[in-house]
């Protein structure tokens, strides 16, 4: 796809991309499952809750708790470089059951922030690029936050962050949790136990999961067949590229196209 045409029409249709809400209710009906999502809870703390892509939030989140809701596409990360992408990504799985505590004095400036995102959201007209801008900073701002506090995790959890940065570098060839393990000096039994201790998925389970969530990505925006997709994932078919997706997302690769095309 031509990319100036591919901006255009994020651009045209940037009110489809992004949802912003005081109450936390419901998924927003016009954004996908694959879509990342933010609860600021500012009622009796700075808590801050991540829904990860094709997730749902920590199920110690009640719906009828206040504060601001924040959803948007991967879209609006995509145009920019791949480390900040994967910061993001990083973001939305390291945080400890998908939460993020913040202190006062940091939440300060968050709070500058949003409050500059839900005045321009307002607006029906040439927000696109200040959206996105400010959507930027915002994120930058948790990834520092959230970085500044990775030094005093256990061994772990940066384990976990090691296994997810290899991960998203070779999850289209390196589909095996052995792969990993070795790449990281311990054993393929241990690395699940970890993953299973922090994500409660194992690496097998994660790395599915990313591939998933690439190909409906790829469905929505690209124009290669099926079976090139399948070819490009490595499967040896196009029936078992097939059913794969169709375990993992419920519906063939051909009924979730029509299905975002209708």
């Amino acid at each position: 796809m031509n990319k100036m045409f591919y901006i255009f029409s994020i651009v045209k249709n940037w009110k489809d991309k992004i949802y912003i809400n005081n109450n936390l209710g419901q998924d927003p009906p016009l954004l996908s499952k694959n879509s990342f999502g933010i609860f600021f809870d500012t009622k009796n703390d700075t808590t801050v809750y991540f829904k990860p892509l094709n997730e749902v939030f920590s199920s110690s989140l009640k719906t009828d708790t206040k504060g601001l809701v924040l959803y948007f596409e991967r879209d609006f990360i995509e145009e920019d470089d791949e480390e900040y992408a994967l910061d993001i990504l990083n973001l939305f799985k390291l945080s400890s059951d998908s939460i993020l505590k913040i202190k006062e004095k940091d939440f300060t400036a968050i709070a500058t922030v949003l409050s500059l995102i839900k005045e321009e959201y307002k607006h029906k007209e040439n927000a696109y690029l200040l959206i996105k801008t400010l959507l930027k900073v915002l994120m930058l701002k948790l990834i520092r936050i959230q970085n500044s506090g990775y030094l005093k995790q256990d061994l772990n959890q940066k384990r976990v962050f090691l296994f997810l940065k290899l991960m998203e570098s070779n999850y289209i060839e390196e589909t095996s949790g052995d792969y990993y393990a070795q790449q990281m000096g311990i054993s393929e039994k241990r690395l699940n136990q970890i993953l299973k201790e922090k994500l409660n998925l194992t690496a097998k389970q994660v790395i599915q999961q990313r591939q998933v969530t690439e190909i409906k990505r790829m469905l929505k925006q690209s124009s290669i067949t099926l079976k090139e997709m399948a070819f490009y994932f490595g499967f040896e078919s196009l029936s078992s590229f097939s059913r794969f997706f169709k375990r993992h997302a419920f519906m063939s690769p051909s009924e979730y196209k029509e299905m975002i095309e209708s």
